[in-house]
C-alpha cells in the first residue's frame, strides 16, 4: 500500500509542495481568507508572518515581551496576532495565533537566490495540529481532516 493511499484512507488531505531555489518547501496558504506564500519549516516552533504583512492579512496585533530566535540570529522583537483563520488546501483551522516578526533578512536571502519572497513561515505548531506527514520524495504534505463526531438520538 502506498503512503498516499494509507493517509487518504485515514482521512488526510494532500497538499502539493514546491521546492524553491534555496531548497525550502514553499506552500500556499490563506490567512483570514487572503492568499499568501509561506516556507514550510519543521524547525520553527511557531508559525509567523512578517511585520509588513499585517494589513494584507487583516491581522490584529498585540505587543509582547516574547523574543524570537532563529539559527544564526540574536533575539528578535515580536508581536502576536490571535484568533486568525488558516487554510492550507482543504485543511482549515480557526483561532490560530501567529507570531509577527521582521522577515526581511529571509526575503533578502531568497531574492539573492532568485527565489520568490514569502509572507511567512508555517511552523511546527500548525504541523502538529494537522498531524502532518511530509513525503519528501513526492513533495507532498498531508494534514489530517478534522472529524466531528455526532451522536444520534
Amino acid at each position: 500500500m502506498s503512503l498516499k493511499k494509507f493517509l487518504v484512507d485515514k482521512n488526510y488531505h494532500s497538499i502539493k509542495l514546491k521546492k524553491t531555489a534555496t531548497n525550502h518547501f514553499e506552500i500556499e496558504a490563506k490567512i483570514n481568507g487572503i492568499k499568501g506564500y509561506f516556507i514550510l519549516d519543521t524547525g520553527a516552533s511557531n508559525s509567523c508572518v512578517g511585520f509588513d504583512e499585517i494589513s494584507k492579512f487583516n491581522l490584529l496585533t498585540e505587543e509582547t515581551d516574547h523574543k524570537a530566535a532563529g539559527a544564526g540570529t540574536t533575539e528578535i522583537d515580536t508581536q502576536i496576532s490571535k484568533k486568525n483563520t488558516l487554510k492550507i488546501g482543504d485543511f482549515k483551522l480557526s483561532k490560530i495565533n501567529l507570531v509577527l516578526l521582521d522577515l526581511s533578512h529571509i526575503n533578502n536571502a531568497l531574492k539573492k537566490q532568485s527565489a520568490k519572497e514569502i509572507n511567512g513561515i508555517i511552523g511546527a505548531d500548525i504541523l502538529e495540529k494537522g498531524k502532518a506527514v511530509i513525503d519528501y520524495n513526492k513533495k507532498k504534505l498531508y494534514l489530517a481532516k478534522k472529524v466531528i463526531k455526532t451522536t444520534k438520538k
